[in-house]
């Protein structure tokens, strides 16, 4: 796994993005208009089905403006839902919300940088991988991702672009086991309009957003027979069919698949079409999980307390303390990466100035006071407590909404509710 060393500029604002599986900042101009949404063109580029292509635009000044561009699924920011074109200002800390994605305007100097500086990449065998994938990537050759989940198969994705020719081009990203089979569909070829009810116009496919760069097809393994059938079409002919459309258009685009399934095991039960496994591993690249590079743990978590840190407008991040260290570095992470940096913004959440073992407790999100300090955790752990059934509340009882809106997990969320005796929402 690689992490960036981080420089931190001194004035301006950033922009933390937190998302399920997405935790980074952007560095917005000293003025100027930043236009957010999920079309390429974006001045902020997000790559979540509930962002219209363009969603929102802050306006940078003497003030800070959030004005709502007329989105499918809303602005908001704190409790005031935005009215199409309707500008409100706002200020550091605010959480903004669009569609599912949470926002947070910080003071740049509390933000990471917005681009890696050198790569720090402690464990032999990642150095290795790295290497070959650096080598990949300036071919043109479809790349298979292959690991537990959690062990950065996106971020390596991204690095494979990054160190292409399409650099330039869009990154597109989509988790085939995150959505239906119709919406998949769409998602992926787009669509005409009057294609099917609801099809109110015309609306192209993450497959031609991605015109001149790279696909990231995560959790490839789940997407069902029908769709494989003409993501080969696409492969083979390099070319593709909008879903009501006559004419096929051509494209250009890289594609990097993932997945943590066995895909001969799925090929052989009929669940995966070989002919597309074929096609998708021109080359594939298999990430070692968590426990079998452990020189990079402590690395990681580091890492993770400064990003977390920054979203959570700390001015100064709490540190490691050589306990906390330790349970750490002798933990076997089955979450991998993922688990890791959920146990790190659950950290953040309950330290002061220095983590300690109590303040990560792996395989139980309960909170234990200290016997022999103060009440100060039990505290922390109530405040918790109320501020996740706030979030809740306010989200309907949806608890994915509520896990983006806290920048955890849902299955996160899930272990905590349970921790605290909370009866899971029937919604």
């Amino acid at each position: 796994m690689a992490v960036a060393k981080r420089d931190r500029a001194v004035h301006g604002w950033s922009l933390v993005v937190i998302a399920e599986h997405i935790l980074r900042s952007h560095a917005l101009p000293a003025t100027g208009e930043v236009v957010i949404g999920r079309s390429e063109k974006s001045d902020i580029q997000l790559d979540d089905p509930s962002i219209s292509r363009r969603h929102a635009v802050l306006h940078v000044g003497p003030q800070l403006e959030l004005e709502d561009l007329g989105s499918a699924n809303g602005s908001q920011v704190g409790e005031r839902r935005l009215r199409v074109r309707e500008r409100v200002v706002i200020g550091p800390g605010d959480s903004i919300e669009l569609g599912d994605v949470v926002l947070v305007l910080q003071p740049r100097a509390l933000a990471p940088a917005t681009k890696p500086a050198t790569l720090v990449i402690d464990d032999a065998a990642m150095q290795q991988l790295h290497r070959i994938a650096d080598r990949v990537a300036v071919g043109t050759i479809s790349v298979l991702l292959l690991g537990e989940t959690g062990v950065g198969k996106e971020v390596m994705a991204r690095r494979i672009h990054e160190h292409s020719p399409r650099a330039g081009a869009p990154f597109v990203s989509l988790n085939c086991a995150a959505l239906s089979e119709q919406l998949l569909e769409s998602e992926l070829f787009g669509y005409e309009k009057g294609a099917f009810t609801g099809a109110e116009r015309t609306k192209p496919g993450l497959l031609e957003t991605a015109e001149g760069g790279t696909i990231f097809l995560d959790e490839v393994g789940e997407m069902p027979l029908a769709l494989q059938s003409k993501l080969l079409r696409v492969l083979e002919e390099r070319q593709l069919l909008r879903v009501g459309a006559l004419k096929a258009r051509p494209i250009d685009v890289r594609f990097v698949a993932a997945t943590n399934r066995d895909l001969d095991e799925r090929i052989a039960r009929g669940a995966f079409r070989a002919d597309l496994y074929f096609r998708l591993n021109g080359i594939s690249l298999v990430i070692p999980p968590l426990r079998e590079r452990r020189s990079e743990i402590l690395v990681l978590a580091t890492s993770f307390i400064d990003i977390v840190s920054a979203a959570a407008n700390r001015a100064k991040p709490p540190v490691l303390s050589e306990r906390a260290a330790a349970v750490l570095a002798g933990h076997d992470w089955p979450g991998n990466i993922r688990e890791l940096r959920n146990a790190m913004e659950r950290a953040v959440l309950l330290a002061d100035d220095v983590v300690e073992p109590e303040h990560v407790p792996l395989g139980s999100a309960s909170v234990t006071p200290s016997r022999t300090g103060s009440d100060l955790h039990g505290e922390l752990g109530q405040i918790e407590r109320e501020r996740i059934l706030q979030v809740l509340e306010e989200c309907g009882g949806n608890q994915s909404k509520a896990a983006i809106a806290l920048g955890i997990s849902r299955g996160t969320l899930a272990t905590r509710l349970k921790a605290y005796g909370v009866i899971k929402s029937k919604r």
